[in-house]
């Protein structure tokens, strides 16, 4: 049985950890993801769950608690922000490598500086050669789905990689909305137990957690490592189709709007994709063949399947939400441009710096976008691949 709920993207992730009901849940807060662990303490408070939440002194302390209770065997999981999430960058390579199917609720918000609470996704991104899986969430329903389906993606045998589910601060984090959620009972069945295989509390066998590795070793564990994430995009699919069984609701690796005719296309990421699907919508009433895809898993990264869906695509615009300083643009600009090229895509592209800091992004703001990609299409010619969207500008 369905349930209509109006919450926040916190109390709607907050919830669905209620429902899975983890087995050790350290925290500690930063703005914007502290309502997440805040609502959990109430429901340990009341009885509600019967996890191990403990509060540490520092990010990195809760992400190292997380990683020793998974190596123990236990479901865990913590949540974190912006530099929350670069205090713990030590410890999130050392539970890809080792392996551990730990979760993190991210709230993506600006890294400092200059100081700024708000969304963009520095944090995340900066974290994006970790070795763990990365889901975005376009609003407070998705970001609750993909919570619910998080352990059953991390914890599955051919793949066994940690996982962030990430949402966009303030935007999605606070906000309410209107969602339905699933009954506790489903979620309880769908998620189930976990069933560690090699794990520190087992008796019967020897385990190792973040040993050295020399050089003879080293680069097949990275290759493991690798072969793993490979493995994770069709275990999302699978986890995605059975979702979709008890909640009526599609997920796949990207997500294609209006897509099947378009000549001109954004790819996007997160929750800037609302507002492009409107800009889209006011566009196809005036006869312009736009569309969008929209980015779900970021890693593993859906190269072909971005590429493949652009093919028919005169010009395209890829939108990132954070700033590389690599004079040619952002991370998903990168991925996307380079998928293009190994798939055959010839479709023009330029990448688009939008939303940094918090800054407003309006349909207004996607017309332009558009209008730029038509320009590009006629002139055959892509003069700025670089481009910042709605910037101050010296006169």
């Amino acid at each position: 049985m369905h349930k209509k709920v109006f919450l926040s993207g916190n109390e709607a992730v907050a919830t669905a950890l209620r429902q899975i009901n983890p087995d050790v849940f350290p925290a500690f807060p930063i703005t914007p993801s502290t309502e997440i662990p805040q609502y959990f303490s109430n429901y340990v408070s009341n009885g509600l769950v019967d996890t191990e939440f403990i509060t540490v002194e520092s990010e990195h302390s809760s992400m190292s608690a997380a990683m020793g209770a998974s190596a123990a065997g236990a479901r865990a999981l913590t949540a974190t922000s912006s530099a929350g999430l670069a205090f713990m960058w030590e410890v999130l390579g050392v539970a890809a490598s080792s392996r551990l199917p730990v979760a993190l609720a991210a709230v993506c918000r600006a890294l400092t500086g200059p100081l700024n609470i708000n969304c963009d996704h520095s944090d995340t991104m900066g974290a994006r050669d970790s070795g763990w899986i990365q889901l975005y969430a376009e609003d407070n329903q998705e970001a609750y789905d993909n919570m619910v389906m998080a352990f059953n993606i991390a914890e599955n045998k051919d793949v066994m990689l940690p996982i962030m589910i990430c949402q966009d601060g303030f935007i999605t984090s606070h906000a309410v909305m209107n969602m339905e959620i699933l009954d506790d009972m489903t979620v309880k069945e769908f998620v189930g137990e976990r069933e560690p295989v090699d794990y520190l509390l087992n008796p019967e066998e020897k385990f190792a957690v973040g040993p050295y590795a020399v050089s003879d070793y080293y680069m097949e564990s990275r290759k493991a490592q690798a072969h793993a994430m490979e493995n994770a995009k069709q275990v999302i699919l699978d986890v995605a189709k059975d979702f979709e069984k008890i909640s009526g609701r599609k997920y796949g690796l990207i997500e294609e709007y209006k897509m099947d005719d378009a000549e001109y296309a954004m790819v996007i990421i997160g929750s800037a994709a609302g507002t492009a699907k409107e800009a889209v919508d006011e566009m196809r009433e005036a006869g312009k063949k736009v569309g969008i895809i929209k980015i779900r898993s970021f890693r593993p990264f859906p190269g072909e399947e971005i590429a493949t869906s652009l093919k028919k695509c005169k010009a395209v615009a890829v939108m990132d939400r954070c700033e590389s300083f690599s004079t040619n643009g952002g991370p998903v600009g990168a991925e996307t441009m380079q998928a293009m090229y190994t798939n055959g895509c010839t479709a023009k592209a330029i990448n688009i710096m939008y939303g940094i800091g918090g800054r407003d992004t309006t349909t207004k703001d996607i017309h332009t976008v558009y209008t730029d990609l038509q320009e590009v299409a006629n002139s055959g010619k892509v003069e700025n691949p670089y481009r910042y969207l709605s910037v101050r500008r010296d006169k």
